[in-house]
Parts: structure tokens; C-alpha cells; sequence
């Protein structure tokens, strides 16, 4: 059997989102070896996602040409994260082949994930995450004409009906939990962040409605009507598609594989936790991004080039950025306290409502459930093909469980990947 091969690098960044772009171009300059690996197609990330159906932000196109002018940072695109067969070395997979990675600086900017909450037929063909709806706009997914109700919390809502109309598609509603207070604080906030007041101007939306949520939805094969609940007053939509997002939750996995400390986020979630140089409780190894807590692009553009500029020794280039992370970590903060999840969506769910959509799990098999691991064990939630990974973050928003631990494989990898956690150091062909 061929031997895995074993690389070597100073600095390996893991997402290439604005985070990870920020911090490999802010080290390039010291000579490191540098390299990043994501699993999206091209750097990105999910705000930045490329596609058919995508325009590409100037933003965007600026931070990707600036990796592409450094010699020393190689970009590894549609690569995934495997396993942590050692402190210092991932076991990475592409389409062609896997490999082990061996570094000697770790930046995590792993970023976040949708919190997507069950409700009567949110099961139904036609209902995504508010983030899905745009991933799959972006990849192609024609829906012009169709007729979408969006729904959730955030800014996050007005960016995918934004992204739908672009596309030709009709969005009849656009539902945001919180009250018409908060969201009216949040947009006289945004005076201290002229831009974000210019970018919510050009996502005005004449179905917005504040103080709604989803009640239900309702379809054969396919979702065909929504019902909201809008103060006292339901009422019934007729929609092809219904997109819901409820806030993200950070991705922490690898960073608790490799063994660095949480910190309370948003919304009763946890976070890596970073200090000043957003250096996690072990030594060598960073983290910036919305795995650390989400709170924009601008946030981990600045958190990236500060994890950056510390990876390679340059505390004082690394200073230089905490006035612009202290700026948009006030906005994480205004946008946490204006969008907080209320009482009323904890109320979603009925008896009958599958929270385990893998394993059929319904609410109220889970609801005398002590914690996560009894749930696993007597209910077989969590056990189906995504492993816990949308159930997890619905029973930690519920019912208050500590998610479970990440095991390897931190996703589907081939067998002959798998092998390679066996190997010994010295089987491999070292670069």
C-alpha cells in the first residue's frame, strides 16, 4: 500500500473566509510557509460564496487577488479537515487523494453555521436555512418566479431576500421575530457604522415585518403555505419555498478536538476562546472569525490580521488592528442584544415535530431526555447521517444540553483517508 504523504508548513490557516484570508495575507510578508485550506470550491467563504448564480463582491475579488500575490501562501481549495491523528498535524482530504498536514503555527477561522430550529413541517421539500437559500442561489438553484416567505432573525434574512430577488423569485414575506423596538434601536445604531447603514438602506424590503415567526408549514409533496404568528394574529401565505434562519452557531469542532477552551456566545452557543491576540489556550494555536463568535466580515478581517501578524512573532504589526476590532466587536454586540431569540420560539415545536430529522426523534421523545447523551442513547438522536450536527445545536437551544464531544472523522472521508491515522511517522513521505 502506498505510503500517505506527510507535508510540512510554518503556518496553516483552516477556512478561507474573510477571517482566513486576512491572516494569511497579514503573515505573508515574514517569508512563512503558509497554507490554507477550505472546503468551499474557491476562497470565499460562506459570505463570499462563488458560483453560477453569485456576483462576487469587490471586497471579495480584492482579498483573493491578495493571496494569489504571495508566493509563499498556497491555497487549498474543496479540502476538508479529517481528523487530529497529532498535536501538531491534521489529516486533510481533497477529491484526489488524503494527506497529513504537520504545522507549526494553527490559525482556526472555521467559521459558523446556521441554527436552524424545527416547527411543524419544516421537514417539507422547500424549506432551507436563510444562509441555505443563498448557498443554493449562488450555486445555481433557479427560482425565479417562485414565491418565498423568509423567515428568522437577523440581518441575515434581508440578505437572503435580497439574493432572491435578484434571481427573479417573489418574496412575499419577510418575517423577523424580534420586535419593531429592537429593530428600530438596532437601525439607529447603525449611525456609528456609516457603511452598514448604507448596506441595510439598499436591503429595504416592503414585506418586512417585525414581531412574526413561523407557526407552521404546510404541503404535500412540497411546502405549498406558511402560517405566522404575528403578535395575537396568524396569518396563512401561499409560498413555493420558506427559508428560515435563526442567528449561527460557531463551528468549534476542531479547535475542541485539538483540546482549546469554549467561551460563552450569543445565544446560550459556545465559542473558541481567544485572548488579546486571539490565541486560544494552546500554545501556537490562534483563532479568528465567527468561530470565535460572529459578528460580520469587517470583524474577522480585522481579527484575522491580527491572528496573522501574532502566528508569525509581530505582536506590534498585530496591535495596529485592535482599534478596528474593538469598533466591530461594539456592532456584534448591538446586533447579539437587538436580535436575541424570544421566549416564543422555544414554543415552535410541537409533540409531534421531529427534532432528529435523521432518526425520526420526535419533541416529545426528547423532552424528559436528562441531557444529550441519554437522548443518543434511548432515543438515537443524533445518531443518523449528520451525526448531531442540526439536531445538536436545536436540543442546545431547547432544552440547554451541553452538545456532544467531535470524534474523528470531523466529516465523510474515504476509507484509504481513514488508513492513514494508523500510519506511523516514519511510513510517510515527508516534504
Amino acid at each position: 500500500m502506498t505510503a500517505m504523504a506527510l507535508e510540512h508548513c510554518d503556518l496553516l490557516v483552516v477556512g478561507a473566509g474573510p477571517a482566513g484570508m486576512a491572516a494569511a495575507v497579514a503573515a505573508a510578508p515574514s517569508g512563512a510557509s503558509i497554507a490554507v485550506i477550505d472546503d468551499n470550491p474557491a476562497p470565499g467563504g460562506q459570505i463570499w460564496r462563488d458560483g453560477p448564480g453569485a456576483t462576487l463582491p469587490a471586497a471579495a475579488r480584492t482579498w483573493r487577488d491578495a493571496l494569489g500575490r504571495h508566493a509563499n501562501i498556497r491555497v487549498c481549495s474543496g479540502t476538508r479537515v479529517v481528523a487530529a491523528p497529532a498535536r501538531d498535524e491534521l489529516l486533510l482530504e481533497d477529491a484526489e487523494r488524503g494527506w497529513r498536514m504537520r504545522w507549526n503555527k494553527l490559525i482556526l477561522c472555521t467559521g459558523a453555521r446556521e441554527l436552524l430550529l424545527p416547527f411543524p413541517g419544516w421537514t417539507l421539500p422547500g424549506v432551507t436555512g436563510a444562509g441555505g437559500l443563498q448557498a443554493l442561489i449562488k450555486a445555481g438553484l433557479p427560482v425565479e418566479g417562485e414565491r418565498i416567505v423568509i423567515a428568522g432573525s437577523g440581518p441575515l434574512l434581508l440578505a437572503a431576500a435580497a439574493t432572491a430577488r435578484a434571481a427573479g423569485a417573489k418574496v412575499v414575506r419577510t418575517a423577523e421575530q424580534a420586535s419593531f423596538a429592537a429593530v428600530a434601536g438596532f437601525a439607529a445604531s447603525l449611525l456609528r457604522w456609516p457603511g452598514k447603514a448604507a448596506q441595510a438602506v439598499t436591503l429595504a424590503d416592503l414585506q418586512y415585518r417585525t414581531s412574526s415567526h413561523v407557526v407552521s408549514a404546510h404541503g404535500g409533496a412540497q411546502v405549498e403555505s406558511v402560517r405566522l404568528l404575528r403578535g395575537h394574529r396568524e396569518e396563512e401565505i401561499a409560498c413555493d419555498r420558506i427559508a428560515c434562519g435563526f442567528g449561527l452557531v460557531p463551528n468549534t469542532q476542531l479547535g475542541r478536538m485539538l483540546g482549546c477552551a469554549l467561551a460563552p456566545a450569543d445565544g446560550g452557543a459556545q465559542a473558541l476562546a481567544v485572548d488579546a491576540l486571539q490565541a486560544t489556550s494552546l500554545p501556537g494555536i490562534y483563532a479568528a472569525g465567527e468561530c470565535t463568535g460572529f459578528g460580520g466580515s469587517e470583524r474577522a478581517l480585522a481579527q484575522g490580521a491580527i491572528a496573522g501578524h501574532a502566528a508569525v512573532g509581530n505582536e506590534r504589526a498585530a496591535r495596529l488592528h485592535e482599534a478596528g476590532r474593538a469598533r466591530w466587536d461594539a456592532f456584534a454586540a448591538q446586533l447579539h442584544r437587538s436580535f436575541a431569540l424570544g421566549p416564543a420560539i422555544r414554543q415552535m415545536p410541537q409533540p409531534d415535530t421531529l427534532v432528529c430529522r435523521c432518526e425520526d426523534v420526535p419533541f416529545s421523545a426528547l423532552a424528559d431526555c436528562s441531557g444529550w447523551t441519554d437522548a443518543k442513547l434511548h432515543r438515537r438522536c443524533g445518531m443518523g447521517a449528520c451525526q448531531g450536527r442540526v439536531c445538536g445545536d436545536a436540543a442546545q437551544f431547547l432544552f440547554g444540553w451541553t452538545p456532544p464531544a467531535p470524534r474523528p472523522p470531523l466529516s465523510p472521508a474515504r476509507i484509504a483517508t481513514l488508513a492513514g491515522l494508523a500510519r506511523p511517522d516514519g511510513d510517510v513521505d515527508r516534504q
